[in-house]
């Protein structure tokens, strides 16, 4: 398995992502939404750095449960609750994550099913083959 870090010189080149990541080998593992909650489901705070601390945790304690890391990982998707400042959220994400430089979107939007969630993290990661 490997994944290739595809950055066009005709793009922005910024060493927090990738333009594109190919993969190449490997099975897919589907990293689903996570919010910042405990091993109990409930929201530890109402802070938008210390949901994103937590939220990115639990994409990482998904990737271990499969035998990965954040360097398996060839795409994530942030939400952010709209309105807020996202400095918070940003920091966070650079603290826990890592230098991992993956593809990522990051969007804002109006809510989750939670309405005290702030964030919500997806992820896709590669696995290598046995």
């Amino acid at each position: 398995m490997s994944l290739t870090h595809v950055n066009p010189a005709t793009l922005h080149t910024n060493p927090a992502f990738s333009q594109g990541v190919r993969i190449d080998g490997g099975t897919l593992l589907v990293v689903g939404g996570q919010n910042g909650t405990d091993a109990d489901g409930e929201i530890v705070s109402d802070d938008l750095g210390e949901q994103t601390v937590q939220a990115f945790r639990n994409v990482i304690a998904v990737l271990a449960e499969a035998g990965a890391n954040q360097s398996h990982v060839a795409k994530l998707n942030i939400y952010l609750q709209g309105g807020g400042d996202v400095t918070a959220g940003y920091q966070a994400a650079a603290e826990v994550w890592g230098q991992y430089p993956t593809a990522i979107t990051v969007l804002q939007v109006a809510g989750f099913a939670r309405p005290e969630a702030l964030v919500e993290i997806d992820a896709l990661a590669v696995l290598m083959p046995s």
